[in-house]
């Protein structure tokens, strides 16, 4: 079969990294949650390591349906195989108080479980431009022995990108961050399945009326805020308008308070003073 990469421009040379350091591996298995960073790893991995590869995909309240459709679709496309588990964190009590660290106690039970299916390297999709956020995924990743073929080849979130058109990933590349769903509620709050379900509705609804962007619904304490990038706003406009009132009804049919509309700020739902035990 041809290669959908056939007559393609030359290879970058982040990718030639890549795929070189992914040649090192006997067997690797790639934690692929659908976003534009474990996708596009997935890709490559598939590419040089073949049957030797192994794609899980985690499933969780948390994660969006549309992230196994996308996995689905490119697994049909390009014969990927992959494993669907449990991630698990919704059993972890410590995961649910949404302490500080909360992503340590999710990445702690999605590698624990990944290893019960798997006995060989475990890789994850984070780039170089992780290493500047606080990220407690990450220390459970080392604990774990987690590996980071992006960041082991010095790739970027741009170059990423870059490659994930490469590989003819185009609806992926272009994809806004997406982190869980669980980032949306604010620290210290609970963390439960149905505040999950009705940011996710929520947030389909402005990618409706918006498009694609970085639109956020956030369970705050004060009730839940609405971020929309400043270059999608248009405060004395009918659209506008028009999307503040529904905006409250729904906000207001689900029992919930209305707490604004702003600016997307990214993890600011985030409170690094909250406590962390």
């Amino acid at each position: 079969m041809t290669s959908p990469r056939s007559g393609s421009t030359r290879l970058p040379l982040a990718l030639e990294r890549l795929r070189a350091h992914l040649s090192t591996y006997p067997s690797l298995a790639v934690a692929v949650s659908g976003g534009v960073d474990s996708m596009t790893l997935a890709s490559v991995a598939h590419d040089v390591l073949g049957d030797r590869l192994r794609l899980v995909h985690a499933m969780s309240p948390a994660v969006p349906e549309e992230a196994a459709e996308r996995i689905r679709h490119h697994a049909n496309r390009f014969g990927w195989s992959v494993e669907w588990v449990d991630a698990g964190e919704f059993s972890d009590a410590r995961y649910r108080k949404n302490p500080v660290n909360r992503c340590y106690y999710c990445k702690t039970n999605l590698y624990t479980r990944l290893k019960e299916v798997w006995d060989g390297p475990i890789a994850s999709g984070a780039n170089l431009d992780d290493l500047g956020d606080y990220r407690p995924g990450l220390l459970a990743a080392s604990e774990k022995q987690v590996v980071h073929p992006l960041v082991e080849s010095a790739i970027d979130k741009a170059t990423v990108r870059v490659i994930a058109r490469y590989q003819h990933l185009d609806d992926v590349a272009e994809l806004p961050a997406q982190p869980c769903l669980s980032s949306r509620v604010e620290t210290g709050i609970v963390i439960n399945a149905d505040d999950l379900l009705f940011v996710h509705r929520t947030e389909r609804y402005l990618a409706e009326v918006l498009g694609p962007a970085d639109l956020r619904c956030r369970i705050t304490a004060e009730g839940v805020r609405i971020e929309v990038p400043e270059e999608l706003q248009e405060p004395h406009s009918r659209q506008w308008s028009d999307l503040t009132t529904e905006l409250k009804r729904r906000i207001n049919a689900d029992g919930r308070r209305f707490a604004g509309i702003g600016g997307y700020r990214r993890g600011s739902a985030f409170l690094r003073e909250a406590d962390s035990q």
